[in-house]
């Protein structure tokens, strides 16, 4: 395996040679990205020579629109999906509510929808509104010690009933890596679709939909060095079942039939850098290929990265008597999302910490179920260090130094 050329990755973001943020290691990666260079210089060109209406005949716009239309080509196609088939909007939650919507109006009352109580309330909140339509909801519990969903006890939950299983790829703070090949095999063969939320993984490497098999996947630019959109995989066989969202007009093209306001013209053309990253990160590692196998590359070129850097950092918290770490010890297993119980506030930790140059967060972050059934008070929280295949060895030991004095 090709080991990650970290010089190279840091020199793509700005952020590192930011004078203000010298000597700080951004530990809070799982609420949001730092931006790579060709997405902030694709979004400076945007607002500077395309900042006009798209898609008209006049040069300006129609150089917009194809920026618009590149976006959403190549991120599909490292994904291994149809352009048609991946749509932006404002964040993945409107995202979701936006499909909730649309689900409403498809089902019957009396069926079925499958979430758990592991994931970040977006992907689990607009789904249990619809109990107030007579559609039932029923809850795949993760295990109260580990934070583990097992496939088990999903089975015991699918009937001719459930239309829909929703789950995460991996959760915002347990971090482990969920199964979605056979999750989804599961549902596919009980006559379910799947909602996959991809917000905590993909930061961690683009997955290749089509092998997975998932109906829906989500995940949120902003979190994958990208500008504040939700991007939304849709199958066509499913997108085409159901119901228009969006203006009557726009029922017949697939990308826009759920996404009921304007896009934003900018941050939609500026996420085609996403892709100008991921291919430059590929070429200097040696890598040609397909989009999709580039895709794969780069995704297994940032896993290698972060389970080298993660597995001390488990280890340094795994066996504390001080704290209780939430998820696996195993770095393999997990996204470098490390999360534990202090049984005290963890603000206040967060805090301290960063008196030591590491910014990391304190908080329930959106996952107040996961939080309530593994027995943490949601006041309490958790102190929360995520990071990203760019962050650096030296920045990992500076964490676990700065651990061992404040905690």
């Amino acid at each position: 395996m090709t080991a990650l050329d970290i010089d190279f990755v840091r020199a793509q973001f700005p952020a590192f040679a930011e004078p203000s943020l010298e000597g700080q290691a951004f530990f809070e990666n799982a609420g949001g990205s730092y931006t790579c260079q060709q997405v902030i210089g694709r979004l400076t060109r945007f607002y500077t020579q395309r900042k006009v209406q798209p898609y008209a005949p006049y040069e300006a716009s129609r150089l917009g629109g194809a920026e618009m239309d590149e976006a959403r080509a190549r991120l599909a196609a490292l994904m291994g999906v149809a352009a048609e088939e991946l749509s932006f909007g404002p964040s993945t939650t409107q995202n979701t509510y936006v499909l909730a919507q649309a689900f409403r109006k498809f089902m019957k009352p009396g069926e079925a929808i499958i979430v758990t109580n592991q994931d970040h309330e977006a992907n689990t909140g607009p789904w249990r509104r619809l109990a107030e339509e007579g559609i039932e909801i029923r809850e795949w519990q993760l295990d109260p010690q580990t934070g583990h969903l097992d496939p088990a006890q999903l089975e015991n939950l699918l009937d001719e009933d459930v239309r829909l299983v929703c789950f995460p790829h991996c959760s915002n703070f347990v971090g482990e890596i969920n199964p979605v090949s056979e999750i989804t095999a599961l549902a596919h063969a009980a006559g379910a679709f799947v909602c996959v939320d991809g917000v905590s993984y993909a930061p961690h490497g683009l997955p290749n939909v089509e092998e997975l098999g998932a109906d829906i996947y989500l995940f949120s630019s902003y979190k994958t060095y990208g500008p504040h959109q939700g991007v939304m995989v849709i199958r066509k066989a499913l997108g085409e079942l159901l119901p228009n969202q969006a203006h009557y007009f726009n029922e017949g093209t697939l990308y826009k039939r759920f996404t009921p306001a304007g896009p934003d013209h900018a941050q939609v053309a500026a996420s085609a850098g996403m892709a100008d990253y991921f291919e430059a990160l590929a070429a200097h590692h040696g890598h040609g290929g397909s989009p999709a196998e580039t895709g794969a590359f780069v995704h297994d070129l940032m896993r290698a990265h972060e389970i080298k850097l993660l597995q001390p950092l488990l280890d340094a918290v795994k066996d504390r008597n001080d704290v209780r770490l939430l998820g696996p010890s195993t770095a393999e297993t997990r996204a470098p999302t490390v999360a534990v119980a202090l049984n005290k506030p963890a603000e206040p930790v967060a805090a301290a910490l960063s008196e030591h140059g590491i910014m990391a967060g304190g908080g329930d972050f959106y996952a107040v179920r996961a939080l309530q059934a593994m027995g943490v008070d949601p006041n309490e929280g958790v102190l929360r260090m995520s990071f990203t295949h760019y962050t650096s060895e030296a920045e990992v030991a500076k964490l676990i130094e700065a651990l061992d004095h404040v905690l």
